[in-house]
Order: structure tokens, then C-alpha cells, then sequence
């Protein structure tokens, strides 16, 4: 189903849709349901047979075969709750695990600007927490409405043959009790939204205040964490009693309507034998089958509940899959093949909003095959900002930008980002093994490969004198390895993606310069034979680029090798001397 699919189609209508491919599960719960309505509906009937007919008239070997049949029934209806319980759960779970596939792979498709403006713990939240109660929405849903309605009708065409009045008398009561239902549901929905709400803000502080964890201890700022955290939790609370009080409210309606149903049956059944319209044993039946009518409207209740629930994460599930991602693949896009390199900025402009100030302005820049090409300038010149426009994370907004003489907005993003690599500042390892994460670059690389990046990287020997070797288990984020290695298994990972274009960003920043000395190598011998776009804050690390831009926000300020550029004595020049102590003669030597 399409983004626009989600859009377009009713709420109920997608919901449904779920179920389709789990249809034979969905008919053995529907089938199963039938034959426990049926043995309900039964019982009331073939009590008032044998209370009538078969013990007045003695015919007690009948009387017993009757009994041995019901007995059999119920044994049936054990078999059948069983398969109701079970593997009706079981669809459940599979349209929950259906619902949480599709809700993440949408969020795969979302660009970069969409995580800009959303909280990882509030995304979280809807992935796991909002789609909790679909597995009984899903399951019991359709069953207790199916079993109620069933079992409803059944009464009351039984109880009609039995007393017309007084099953009109009991049914009077149902239109009441559906109409508070309804009442009462929007309400429960409502409360049950903010809810959600309130505990995706709470997983967001929750994700916020883990991460943070160092920052927050060596601010000694526990306190202020836990006093945010704890407005947090105390607006989740308010958000809970309103629920609990709207569910309370809908609860003690509806067993003041059974219990009245209940006085009404007595009090009727009472005046009409009274009036000899009526005798004993129908009264009892008709009680009987007042309990089996007030089993559905339980089983209604407890759905309406579900429902309200269920549908108020379904709600958010949609709310998140009718989010129409910035950035698609065109129609007509096509793969990118046999890369050269040969990268043109032609006249871009780019702006994160379309009503905020441009960050870059008019650019232009062409880097041929194998070329490399360094960007430096003041922080918030506009330089990361140019490496996430050439893989296409965000779309420009002016101009446009070519691989190899196409635009990448023609391209499929798949085959653009497989053709570059990015190495970035601020390195991101995910909690495995260093295997996993290099072997990330390129999934199902063999030990071999993994081994010959981690040797080209020059981290191999700092992991072989680890413990665990390769299988070492990094941490969260990384935390067990320094930043130096940090960045040299995010460099091997790319030595076994192995891409015809390069973009380093700012990827040696973080270290101190005896690492980054070591690391330039591993960096050097990474660009030998691909484009390569580095941008840099060290003026230090791009020395031996063969072209150097400096970007100041507005554009290209100056372009030329570092040579040329320091003997022009401008913008490079200053940041030059500045990053070396104002040291004139070092800056030329």
C-alpha cells in the first residue's frame, strides 16, 4: 500500500486490509466463534425442553442422551475456545507484526528533515508502544463483535417465542445502552489519544536523558533530569485518570443496564404470572437466556474498550504512514552504473525551510573523476550542508547537482548513495560486534574482506589485541572504543563498501592530532583513485588536496591549491595563520 493509498482510504478500510493475508486464520476464528454462540444459544433452549416435555413425561433415558449431548457440546466449545484463544491471538500478533513492518520501512523512506523535526523516544513510541493493544484489537475485535451480534439476535428471536412482551421489555433496554456506548466511546478515545501522546513525550525525555547520561553526570545535573522526567510522568498520570475516569463512567452505565434488565425480566415475568400469561419454568428460561443476552453486551463493552485503544494507536500508526516523504525516486528514475566520479554543483541554492535564509548560495562547483577537492570556511558556511545535498538527503532548491551528467533527482537514491561513501565527524557504531559494523559496509562480506578493510584502515592490530578480537562487542554507540578507533572502523567500513566517490566530513575533527596524524594515512590511501570531497575545519588534513574551495555562506569566496591560496593572502590565508597562531612563516612553510 502507497503513501497515497494511506491518504485516500478510510480508517476501517485499512484496518481490514491487514487481515487479508492471514484470511484462513481470520475464517477458523470466525468459524470457531459461530459454534460457541451456537452452544450458548443451545443450552437455555434444551433446559426448557427437558423441563417441560421430557421430565413430566418420565422419558428420562432421553433426558439423558440429552444431557450426555450437551456435555458433548461443551467439550466442543472448550476445543473451540481454545482455537479462539490461541490462534486467534496469533492473528493478532501477525497483523501487529505486519502493522510495526510497515510503519518501519516508511520510516526508512522518510529524508533527512523529517528526523531534523522529530524526537528519536517519541518515534520510538509509535513503532512499539502506540501498536501494543492492535493484537487484541485485531483478535477480539471482530470476534466479539461477531459472537455478540449472533448471540444478541439469537436470544432475542428465542426469547420472542417464548414471551413477546417481555422480550421487547428486555431489548427497549439495548438502543439506550448503544447510544451511551457511543457517547461514551468518543470520549474514551480522546483520552485514550493523549494517552499515547503523553507516553510518547515521556519515551522521548526517556531517550533524551539516556543519552545524555555523561553529559548530565558531569554537570552533576541528575536532579534536573529526574525533575524533567518527573513532569514528564506526571502529565502521563492526569492523562491516565482522565481515561480511568471516562472508562469508570462507561462501566457503571453498563452494569446499571444489566442489572435493570435483569429487575425488568422479574418484575414482568412476575405480573404476568400473576396473571396466568405465564408459568415458572418459562421465567426460568427466560432468565436463562437473559444471561446469554447479557454475555455479548459484556463482550461488547470490553470491545468498545479495545477498540478505543487499539484504534487510537492505529490512529497515530496512520497519522505517521501519511507522511509524505520529501524525497522520492521519479517515475522514470534510473540505476547509476559503471560511476566514473565526475561530480557538477551547477548553480545551487539550498535552504533547510523554504521561508528561512539560504545556507548555500549560488554554487558552483565541478570535481572531475578521481579528483580530490577540499571545502573549508567558517562553521555554518554551508560545507557539511553541500556533502548531504550530492547523495541527494536533502533535495536543493535552486539548481541543480550531476553524477556523471545526470541529475541525482533522475537517479534511484539506492544506486546514488551504494556509488559514495561518507565518512563523517561524528562517528556512529551500532551495539555488536566491530565484525557487524564493518562488515556493514558491505552485508554478507566474508571474515577475509572484513580483515583486509581493517588492515587498509590500519585498526587491524589494535583488534586482534583485543580480548574477543573481531567478535569484540563495542557498546553503545561505540562507548567501549576511543575515537580514533571509532573512526577507523567507520573507514574500514568504507574501504569494504568500496565507492567511486568519497566524501569526508570533517571526519578527523573530534581527534586530537596524534591521532588524526595516524589516521590521515588510512584516509589518504581511502581517496587514491576516487572522487574525493573533503571538507575540513583542520586546515592541516587537506594540504595535499588538489583544488581547495573556501565557502563563507554566500558562495565560493576563493578557489586554488594550497600554495596559491596562502600566497593570495586572503580568507584562506587568515584561517591558515589563525589555526596556526598567527605564525606567518609557518603558514607558508
Amino acid at each position: 500500500m502507497t503513501t497515497q493509498d494511506f491518504k485516500t482510504k478510510g480508517t476501517l478500510r485499512i484496518f481490514a486490509s491487514y487481515y487479508k493475508p492471514h484470511w484462513h486464520l481470520f475464517a477458523l476464528d470466525m468459524l470457531c466463534a459461530t459454534g460457541i454462540c451456537l452452544v450458548d444459544l443451545l443450552f437455555p433452549w434444551v433446559s426448557r425442553l427437558c423441563m417441560n416435555e421430557l421430565l413430566p413425561g418420565k422419558l428420562y433415558t432421553v433426558f439423558f442422551v440429552v444431557m450426555a449431548a450437551m456435555a458433548a457440546a461443551y467439550l466442543l466449545r472448550s476445543a473451540f475456545y481454545y482455537v479462539v484463544t490461541y490462534w486467534g491471538h496469533m492473528l493478532g500478533v501477525r497483523i501487529e507484526a505486519d502493522i510495526r513492518r510497515d510503519l518501519f520501512s516508511h520510516m526508512q523512506d522518510l529524508p533527512f528533515s523529517f528526523y531534523d523535526k522529530n524526537r528519536t523516544g517519541q518515534l520510538m513510541s509509535r513503532v512499539t508502544g502506540d501498536l501494543f493493544e492492535i493484537t487484541e484489537l485485531a483478535h477480539h475485535g471482530p470476534e466479539d463483535l461477531f459472537i455478540s451480534t449472533v448471540t444478541l439476535i439469537g436470544s432475542f428471536l428465542v426469547m420472542l417465542t417464548i414471551r413477546w412482551e417481555l422480550a421487547v421489555a428486555v431489548f427497549v433496554v439495548v438502543p439506550l445502552f448503544l447510544w451511551f456506548t457511543i457517547v461514551q466511546r468518543r470520549r474514551m478515545n480522546r483520552a485514550s489519544m493523549e494517552v499515547k501522546r503523553t507516553l510518547a513525550g515521556i519515551n522521548g525525555e526517556l531517550e533524551s536523558s539516556l543519552s545524555g547520561m555523561r553529559t548530565a553526570k558531569a554537570f552533576a545535573n541528575e536532579q534536573a533530569e529526574i525533575e524533567k522526567f518527573g513532569q514528564a510522568n506526571d502529565r502521563f498520570r492526569g492523562s491516565k485518570t482522565d481515561y480511568y475516569k471516562a472508562m469508570a463512567t462507561y462501566h457503571s452505565g453498563l452494569e446499571f443496564a444489566m442489572g435493570i434488565m435483569s429487575v425488568l425480566v422479574i418484575a414482568l415475568g412476575g405480573f404476568l404470572i400473576m396473571r396466568g400469561r405465564m408459568d415458572y419454568i418459562d421465567l426460568i428460561t427466560f432468565s436463562l437466556y437473559v444471561s446469554t443476552f447479557l454475555t455479548p453486551i459484556r463482550k461488547l463493552s470490553a470491545f468498545v474498550e479495545q477498540y478505543t485503544q487499539g484504534m487510537a494507536g492505529f490512529h497515530r500508526f496512520l497519522e505517521l504512514m501519511r507522511v509524505e516523504p520529501d524525497i522520492q525516486d521519479a517515475p522514470d528514475a534510473k540505476e547509476l552504473s559503471d560511476v566514473k566520479g565526475d561530480i557538477l554543483v551547477k548553480d545551487v541554492t539550498f535552504a533547510y525551510d523554504k521561508d528561512a535564509e539560504p545556507v548555500l548560495s549560488h554554487i558552483d562547483l565541478h570535481i572531475s573523476p578521481g579528483q580530490t577537492v577540499a571545502v573549508v570556511g567558517p562553521s555554518g558556511g554551508g560545507k557539511s550542508t553541500l556533502c548531504q545535498l550530492i547523495p541527494r538527503f536533502y533535495d536543493v532548491s535552486e539548481g541543480a547537482i550531476l553524477v556523471d551528467g545526470t541529475d541525482v533527482r533522475a537517479l534511484t537514491q539506492r544506486s546514488l548513495r551504494r556509488a559514495i561513501g561518507i565518512v563523517q565527524q561524528d562517528v556512529f557504531l551500532f551495539a555488536g560486534t566491530i565484525f557487524d559494523n564493518i562488515a556493514y559496509g558491505k552485508p554478507g562480506a566474508t571474515m577475509d574482506e572484513v580483515r583486509e578493510a581493517a588492515r587498509k584502515a590500519e585498526i587491524l592490530d589494535d583488534i586482534l589485541d583485543m580480548p574477543d578480537g573481531f567478535q569484540t562487542y563495542v557498546g553503545e554507540r561505540g562507548v567501549m572504543l576511543s575515537g580514533g578507533q571509532k573512526q577507523r572502523i567507520s573507514i574500514a567500513r568504507i574501504f569494504l563498501k568500496d565507492p567511486p566517490i568519497l566524501i569526508l566530513d570533517e571526519a578527523t575533527s573530534a581527534l586530537d592530532s596524534v591521532t588524526e596524524h595516524r589516521i590521515q594515512g588510512a584516509f589518504d590511501a581511502l581517496a587514491k583513485g576516487r572522487t574525493t570531497l573533503i571538507i575540513a575545519h583542520r586546515l592541516s588534513t587537506i594540504r595535499s588536496a588538489e583544488r581547495i574551495l573556501v565557502i563563507d555562506g554566500a558562495g565560493i569566496a576563493e578557489e586554488g591549491s594550497h600554495a596559491e591560496l596562502l600566497a593570495r593572502g586572503g580568507a584562506y590565508a587568515k584561517l591558515y595563520a589563525a589555526q596556526n597562531g598567527g605564525d606567518e612563516t609557518h603558514a607558508h612553510g
